[in-house]
């Protein structure tokens, strides 16, 4: 293996080993120790793999969102189903994410937009252009539901896949505080209504 190949292997290591803390504790709260020491990697050898610590969250919130944007596809991509059948998946698979012991596997959008938002720049930047790609395939599964007769609300795609993502997003930061799952139930409901099902 090339020495370049070796330091993206180690780096992406870093990255991979750091998520579940980062979700769990939030970005401040986390130190460059404890981010080497749950990735096995040497003391003082951040800095060889990173400039910053705002530099590795920039890293970690952008492969965050390539993997998040990987399994959505999974979710949704299977032209054999409604659009509606592929959007219920998505949202299952959103709940179920954020409930049941999924400690250290929630989306670190909804654990760090609040706190990184005002921090860093070009973290929130990371933060927009992702979330912006999953509404952007929300609004293209709510079009071919309203299309093929799945989605019976005429509201414009786009505007109802912003509403559904904010709507999610909210139930998760009170499904947070409650530690509870109505939220959830409460965020389907409102859904289906918005979507006319």
């Amino acid at each position: 293996m090339k020495i370049a190949d070796k330091h993206r292997a180690a780096r992406q290591h870093i990255l991979e080993a750091a998520r579940p803390l980062i979700g769990l504790r939030g970005f401040s709260a986390v130190g460059l120790a404890q981010i080497l020491d749950v990735a096995g990697i040497p003391k003082g050898s951040f800095y060889h793999y990173f400039e910053s610590k705002e530099a590795f969250g920039e890293a970690l919130l952008q492969s965050y969102i390539e993997d998040y944007l990987i399994k959505m596809d999974d979710i949704i991509r299977n032209d054999d189903e409604s659009a509606i059948e592929r959007i219920t998946r998505y949202f299952t698979f959103w709940r179920d994410t954020h409930i049941d012991g999924q400690i250290g596997n929630k989306c670190l959008i909804v654990k760090l937009a609040a706190e990184v938002s005002d921090l860093s720049e070009p973290m929130r930047a990371i933060l927009n252009i992702g979330t912006r790609a999953v509404i952007d395939r929300l609004s293209t599964l709510i079009a071919r539901g309203q299309a093929e007769g799945s989605i019976h609300s005429k509201q414009p795609a786009q505007m109802l896949a912003a509403s559904l993502y904010q709507l999610w997003l909210g139930s998760t930061l009170l499904a947070k505080i409650t530690r509870n799952s109505p939220p959830f139930d409460h965020a389907w409901m409102a859904s289906r209504q918005l979507l006319d099902i």
